[in-house]
């Protein structure tokens, strides 16, 4: 997916800066008052350094222009302590903001993520991971960084311009007004700033996020990378990436280097204007020595909050890009969602309906038939239906239904008589469990993976402990995973990310275990034996066929072995299921059906091919190793002895 058809592609919303910022009101309203008290300490410091030169103000006419030196140390002092206060005032304004700021991001990182939680499977069809990894981590961290910091400092540094623009005008009117009029060429070019800068931040932030992708993308495939010798095409096609991002950051770096131009410049020239200004109403003794000493202290005070406003107005508008991006997430809307009034089945036995159910994905062009068009399908309590078909023809979109990743765009699913749309998602999902193809692991243990449909078995009571030991044990014996003992943990060992450690039949296993262990209703296995050897797939059928006796279960199935485990088959063809019956009445009948099975049993052959030669290979290589150790201790032994032979 590009990021031209990526929902993050750069679009800023209409709402001023402001506004849009004051959407993050909800999560930062239990820190307003510590960010207040934060702001009344720093504009306390802030103050207090402007108390400085009045301080010396009356140092300079008083006791430096009579010549009292006794009357310099209380002067002294007086500095001394302001000083003490105003450090004093910065370290509270960080101890009161920083904590908060960090709780603001937490709740804005748990809503994010309970979020995206909480949206459906097509959403995430759509989103690229890197997007939203970068919204959750650095959006997020910006945001809170800015509350913390950007915020506090922009609203106390513009009240000290302010205040310190009324001490000044309290001392000269002309020098006051001078400095004054000089700063309004700042404020208007921070005007001109925002609109420009605004457009560049949100699309730096962009392409950090399809950057991110790029390098997810890459680790999580960096076995085909290495496979077919692409890990330097990845790289250039990375480096463009990188390219990108780097001339737009020198983008905004530009528009940087642009304000903080006028922001060291204009106070420069306010300085050199106020030189000659003050000098001329010295000499005309307009001005004592010791305001005009006052007044240069002042501005000196005034000289970072003004220079300031530059780095803090950029913050601000990059945090305004990254709230927008943040709810780019959270304004989307869940399509899939539990029922106002939801219902409850009273007596659960499995049985399960399509009613004339219909799909299409939202992105399908309106000339395009329904990807499902029409099911109609019973399965009876306790029946194992096979779902067989070509390609494409709809099996794996159709076990999507039961548990509602997707939902029917026409007609209905029923459990036990109730249309599943009734029910509340958690019901749905703990009475109908999946098992996918494409076996998806966590980083955790063997034994949270497995039971991870059944968090009622965690927690410390001994006999909690003793029936998840229970159900792992039978669920791990009838997926055949018995190889969880011989890892290095037992059940506990932690696998790693998605499971990559273990191979595709391992993964297979556990994630058949998991869908075991949740002892559901009904049990929807698409396809999860695939990547089994023809040996091991008998032995998890036979187990199998065991909780299929109690379980109503939907198998899309890939292998004529595991067709033959049904009660009855559902030929499934362009979208439609064409006939139902069992495996023998189907091939007497329906020659579709024929050419399916035939193509299952050529790739069931090619399967077998595969395992035979694997197997051979195996062996081959034990037989090298074993020689090549033989010929080892051959070698040691001759070397042994001549070694021997030279010491004697």
């Amino acid at each position: 997916m590009t990021t031209a058809d990526a929902p993050a592609a750069p679009r800023k919303s209409e709402l001023s800066t402001f506004r849009a910022i004051a959407r993050i009101y909800p999560y930062a309203k239990p820190a307003v008052p510590w960010i207040i008290a934060g702001m009344a300490a720093a504009l306390a410091g802030g103050v207090v350094s402007l108390l400085i030169p009045i301080v010396l103000q009356g140092l300079v006419d008083g006791p430096l222009a009579d010549g009292n030196s006794v009357g310099i140390w209380p002067a002294v002092g007086i500095v001394l302590a302001l000083g003490v206060i105003e450090a004093a005032m910065i370290m509270l304004r960080r101890w009161l903001v920083l904590t908060p700021g960090t709780h603001i991001e937490a709740r804005m990182r748990n809503g994010l993520y309970a979020k995206l939680q909480d949206l459906p499977v097509a959403f995430h069809d759509r989103w690229q991971s890197g997007q939203l990894l970068s919204r959750a981590v650095s959006d997020l961290n910006l945001i809170r960084r800015w509350i913390s910091f950007g915020l506090v400092l922009l609203v106390v540094n513009v009240i000290t311009i302010l205040i310190g623009i009324v001490v000044l005008l309290n001392w000269s009117i002309w020098l006051g007004l001078l400095f004054f009029v000089t700063s309004i060429p700042i404020w208007v070019y921070g005007y001109v700033f925002e609109k420009k800068y605004s457009v560049i931040a949100r699309r730096v932030q962009d392409q950090q996020g399809d950057l991110a992708t790029a390098v997810e993308e890459s680790v999580h495939g960096i076995r085909v990378l290495k496979a077919f010798g692409r890990g330097k095409h990845s790289l250039l096609k990375f480096a463009d990436q990188a390219e990108l991002l780097r001339g737009m950051e020198i983008r905004k770096a530009k528009a940087i280097a642009g304000i903080w131009f006028w922001l060291v410049l204009i106070p420069d020239a306010a300085f050199a204007l106020s030189l000659l200004g003050g000098v001329a109403l010295a000499a005309a003794e307009q001005l004592t020595v010791g305001q005009l000493l006052a007044y240069f202290a002042t501005a000196t005070v005034l000289r970072f909050p003004i220079e300031s406003i530059g780095f803090l107005l950029a913050m601000t508008f990059d945090t305004r890009s990254a709230v927008d991006r943040f709810f780019d997430v959270m304004d989307e809307t869940n399509t899939i969602t539990d029922p106002e009034h939801p219902v409850t089945v009273e007596q659960p036995v499995g049985r399960l309906v399509f009613e004339d159910a219909r799909f299409r994905y939202q992105d399908a062009p309106a000339s395009q038939r329904d990807q499902l068009d029409g099911i109609q399908l019973e399965l009876e309590p306790g029946e194992t239906m096979a779902l067989v078909g070509i390609t494409g023809s709809g099996k794996t979109t159709l076990t999507a239904l039961t548990t509602r990743l997707y939902d029917v765009t026409g007609g209905r699913i029923l459990l036990d008589g109730v249309d599943i749309r009734e029910l509340t998602r958690e019901e749905l999902r703990r009475r109908i469990a999946m098992a996918f193809e494409d076996a998806t692991l966590f980083s955790s243990s063997v034994r949270d993976n497995v039971l991870l449909g059944r968090p009622e078995l965690a927690g410390d009571d001994p006999a909690v402990e003793a029936e998840a030991d229970r159900v792992l044990a039978e669920a791990l014996d009838i997926a055949q995973a018995g190889f969880v003992y011989d890892l290095p943990e037992g059940a506990d060992t932690v696998v790693g990310e998605e499971g990559m450690s273990l191979s595709g039949g391992q993964r297979q296993r556990l994630a058949l275990a998991r869908a075991v262990a949740a002892k559901p209703d009904v049990l929807v296995l698409d396809d999860p034996l695939s990547a089994l050897d023809v040996d091991t797939e008998a032995l998890v059928e036979a187990a199998l066929r065991r909780v299929l006796a109690t379980t109503t279960g939907l198998i899309v199935a890939h292998r004529p072995s595991t067709v033959q485990m049904a009660d009855r088959v559902a030929l499934l063809e362009e979208g439609r299921i064409t006939d139902v019956g069992t495996h023998s009445e189907l091939l007497a009948r329906n020659e579709h059906y024929r050419y399916v099975i035939s193509s299952l049993e050529d790739e069931e052959l090619a399967q077998i091919e595969r395992d035979e030669r694997e197997l051979r290979l195996a062996e081959e290589a034990s037989r090298v190793q074993e020689a090549t150790v033989r010929e080892a201790r051959v070698i040691d032994k001759d070397g042994f002895e001549r070694d021997g032979e030279v010491k004697r």
